[in-house]
């Protein structure tokens, strides 16, 4: 084993521990969560590394550093998640290797990606991404639409060719009532949830935790845990 190997081995054990441990806690199967590597800002040489360690969902948040890394792991057996703020100008790129795109928080955005699926013949799962920071009707600063919103843009997706609409995401919002209440945070997404199943019972996943957090995603529902620093170590200040 190299040494970079070795060590993505013992932090991707480790993330599993903690996984297992989160599930037993809350009763729930090992099963039912699944482990997204963010292996954004690390080179393809990663990627398939823990591909051979049997990592099977990836994310990234930056087209212009994905869309490289994605035709240069084209050959692994991978599911792609697009996790950042998704300007339309970059849909056409992101639907080229996107299994999924868990940002979805603007009505034009589904049109575009409605579009570009159609014409790649390929069908994108999609996340409606809630902004618990904003208002009624507005945006979060991470992106995201206000819970109020939910019901109406995940409607839109439900009924875009070459769309399928999957469950929602959210990242823990820096101000705000769910500041720092990652267990609150996760609660009220678990309760839109449980509302967004009622209208459309096929869209199950829900996306929240990452490194720091992850077990009170686990204690809350969550059906995927979104890990990158805990995996592939502390990332490199950009600029």
């Amino acid at each position: 084993m190299t040494d970079r190997k070795t060590e993505l081995a013992a932090n991707l054990a480790n993330v599993e521990q903690r996984i297992t441990a989160a599930c037993a806690a809350a009763g729930r199967e090992r099963e039912e969560v699944t482990l997204i590597v963010v292996t954004k800002t690390y080179p393809a040489s990663d990627v398939r590394i823990l591909s051979e360690l049997g990592v099977r969902h990836v994310a990234e948040n930056r087209d212009q550093d994905a869309a490289p890394k994605a035709a240069a792991c084209a050959d692994l057996p991978l599911k792609w998640h697009f996790v950042g703020q998704l300007q339309t100008n970059k849909v056409r790129s992101v639907v080229g290797y996107a299994d999924f795109v868990q940002s979805i928080d603007r009505a034009r955005l589904v049109t575009a990606l409605s579009k570009e699926a159609e014409r790649a013949g390929r069908e994108v799962g999609c996340l409606i991404q809630v902004a618990l920071d904003a208002g009624e009707s507005g945006r979060g600063e991470r992106g995201g639409v206000a819970p109020g919103g939910v019901e109406e843009l995940a409607g839109l997706v439900a009924g875009s060719p070459g769309l399928r609409l999957d469950g929602l995401m959210t990242v823990v919002p820096l101000t705000g009532e769910y500041a720092g209440r990652e267990q609150a945070a996760f609660g009220r997404l678990m309760d839109l949830s449980t509302d967004l199943r009622r209208a459309h019972p096929a869209a199950t996943m829900v996306s929240a935790g990452m490194s720091a957090d992850l077990e009170q995603a686990v204690a809350a529902g969550a059906t995927h845990v979104r890990v990158g620093t805990a995996v592939l170590g502390v990332r490199p200040r950009l600029g």
